[in-house]
């Protein structure tokens, strides 16, 4: 009698079923991580941009406004046009030479603003000009558009400042130094003081330098205007702030622009046409947020 043989079944067993109906809820998958990933990107290299702009292509604005300043102001000192009172925001109306800081004919405007001091030093417009009976006051960036008065503090006692108006070319002895809590205390009538932030990162206080006049002043012009809030030391531009918002709306409304072309055109040329755009609006933004930090950073 023959045993029976047994044959494993070649019928597959069907994998156990998972009862997903009583078990926990499936996450949705989170479409916002790779946006918010984008923005703190995008956000990151704006801010790594901004900081290159204040430390390197800053200073490249600030040499031009000086080159062009430097000619107008030649022109005004030998045709004798150049101012010798108040004077308009942003006019070109002394030539500077600090030998000690490496300072050369280095041009000086009219008010200290930010906007201003992104051209170079400023006069601040309630004091008297150099040269003239009194105590002029100039500010100067520490650290970007150029840090004319970047190493102020180095200035030694003796050391010599020199300072052409339209009333002609007059000479300063270094003799004193403050702070923002030790204000030069000088009894001399007519000096002069220099003024900058006091660190190379976002400045809290100031360094002053003092210099006497050497020899006599020129009469002084009309009356002193006024100085405003933004004149003064470690002030902030605050009118900047509606600028900088409206050109950061038209960088972004240039960027979708850009994005929605490419989508419809051949994305390298789309790019290429809107790159200059879009360089220029970032330029006028980072100068306009550059406004709001204190004037002598």
């Amino acid at each position: 009698m023959t045993a029976p043989t047994l044959e494993r079944s070649t019928t597959a067993v069907p994998a156990k079923a998972v009862d997903t109906a009583g078990g926990p809820p499936v996450r949705p998958r989170r479409q916002w991580l790779p946006v918010a990933a984008r923005a703190v990107t995008l956000a990151a290299v704006l801010l790594l941009g901004f900081v290159g702009y204040l430390l390197a292509l800053s200073g490249l604005q600030e040499a031009r406004h000086q080159a062009t300043a430097y000619a107008t102001l030649r022109d005004r000192l030998a045709n004798a046009t150049a101012p010798t009172g108040p004077a308009e925001d942003g006019a070109p109306l002394a030539v500077l030479d600090v030998p000690a800081l490496g300072l050369h004919q280095t041009v000086v405007f009219e008010g200290t603003t930010g906007r201003d001091l992104m051209r170079g030093p400023g006069h601040r417009r309630d004091t008297v000009l150099p040269g003239q009976p009194g105590v002029a006051v100039l500010f100067g960036r520490s650290t970007a558009f150029g840090a004319p008065f970047a190493d102020l503090g180095r200035l030694k006692v003796g050391d010599r400042i020199d300072v052409t108006t339209g009333q002609g070319s007059f000479h300063y002895t270094v003799n004193a130094y403050g702070d923002g809590d030790h204000p030069i205390q000088d009894t001399a009538p007519n000096r002069l003081v220099l003024v900058t932030g006091d660190s190379d990162w976002i400045p809290t206080s100031t360094v002053l330098v003092g210099a006497r006049l050497d020899g006599d002043p020129e009469p002084a012009g009309a009356g002193r205007p006024a100085a405003t809030a933004t004149d003064k030391v470690l002030a902030a531009d605050k009118g900047a702030l509606p600028a900088l918002q409206l050109w950061s709306l038209a960088l972004m409304l240039t960027v979708v622009a850009a994005v929605v072309t490419a989508r419809r055109w051949r994305r390298s040329a789309a790019y290429l046409c809107f790159a200059p755009v879009a360089a220029a609006l970032l330029w006028s933004v980072y100068e306009n947020a550059a406004a709001l930090l204190p004037n002598v950073y």
